[in-house]
């Protein structure tokens, strides 16, 4: 009898030792109750689809913090966080542009004394503003293969596609670009197309100038209920095809991203036409102050250097984005944008660059734009 209590004695003190190094195990690799940390980001949309596979992936080797993912237009971000009307508190904002964060910063210290982020601001992907036109209209349009400003307003003012030499049955011309009051690329659109019309550099009195204001009076008439974001844009201009958008202005990652798409859905895939000058935009992330705690803030930072890491860079450019981190090399990355043959895409920029204009000259084009007619 002895024996026998003590052999189960023995088991059950076996049975517990291996339920202790179970549990031990579960507490190792998965999220303790009450620690877990919820950042949420805020991104420009243009990043959406590279953020959700860095999300599993980030989340899988950080079991204790959770990702929660936003998507707006970049101008959007700055408006509804200063506004504070977003129905959640954000961690990260991530606009498409790291000037929006300046304008961010500016704004909130206006009402505030602190700095309203918790570190210096970090670039994460960088891109340019590109034209994109179906080839046959492309070629009407840029006879010499070069994007025209003066061309895409003439086709504008002609109305119809006969009026400048295309085909009778194109139909009416249409150009495509998102709403300068919510999305960058929208602003940085009419900044080059203002700039182009004056010829020279922009500042205040730009705006002021007739020729600029018919400018963006016709833009706005002829753009019909412009999108809020640049992939909202494209994925519209995919699905209508020639007849119902034939020219836009969108992101260099973006349009090299979606090219595939557009062969598939269209019979003949779209031409990228570099702009020149042409505008950088560096999508930059902030943590803020306003609601959260050092402990998610340090989360947030985790993640933020994660995605600088050369792995995660090389996933941005898998989506079109030149890297932040400037080890990784486009040609090299596995299916990378640039190997695939893409009309008019370049490695090397032919063009000149210049960086997006200062916070003062956005509220310029969004009054100018709002108040045209």
């Amino acid at each position: 009898m002895n024996a026998k209590r003590n052999q189960s004695q023995q088991q059950n003190r076996v049975i517990t030792s291996i339920s202790i190094i179970l549990a031990s195990l579960g507490l190792a690799y998965a999220p303790v109750p009450g620690l877990q940390q919820t950042v949420i980001i805020v991104s420009g949309s243009e990043l959406q689809e590279p953020l959700k596979q860095l999300e599993t992936q980030f989340e899988k080797e950080n079991p204790n913090i959770k990702l929660e993912l936003k998507f707006q237009g970049s101008q959007e971000i700055i408006n509804k966080f200063i506004d504070n009307r977003n129905d959640f508190t954000p961690t990260i904002l991530i606009p498409a542009n790291g000037e929006k964060l300046k304008e961010l910063n500016t704004r909130y210290q206006a009402t505030n004394s602190e700095n309203p982020f918790y570190d210096q601001p970090l670039p994460i992907a960088k891109t340019i503003l590109v034209g994109i036109a179906w080839p046959e209209r492309g070629k009407v349009l840029f006879p010499d293969g070069n994007f025209r400003w003066d061309r895409v307003e003439k086709a504008m003012e002609a109305v119809n596609w006969d009026g400048i030499g295309g085909e009778r049955d194109w139909g009416s011309f249409d150009f495509v670009t998102t709403n300068p009051t919510r999305s960058n690329s929208g602003q940085l659109t009419m900044s080059l197309w203002a700039q182009s019309k004056t010829g020279g550099n922009l500042n205040s009195s730009t705006f002021n100038n007739s020729a600029v204001e018919s400018l963006f009076a016709l833009v706005k008439r002829s753009v019909y209920q412009p999108p809020r974001s640049t992939d909202i844009l494209l994925e519209e201009f995919i699905a209508k095809g020639p007849n119902d958008a034939d020219i836009a202005t969108v992101y260099e990652s973006i349009a090299l991203h979606r090219w595939q798409q557009a062969r598939s859905t269209q019979s003949k895939p779209y031409q990228i036409y570099y702009l020149n000058p042409t505008i950088e935009t560096i999508s930059t992330a902030g943590i803020v102050r306003r609601n959260v705690n050092q402990g998610t803030a340090n989360a947030a930072r985790k993640f933020l250097e994660f995605l600088t890491e050369k792995q995660q860079q090389a996933v941005f450019v898998q989506y079109g984005f030149r890297p932040a981190n400037n080890s990784v090399d486009l040609k090299t990355v596995p299916n990378s944008p640039w190997n695939q043959n893409i009309p008019g895409a370049e490695v090397n920029l032919s063009v000149k660059k210049t960086p997006p204009p200062d916070t003062k000259i956005f509220g310029e084009i969004q009054r100018l734009w709002e108040r045209a007619n």
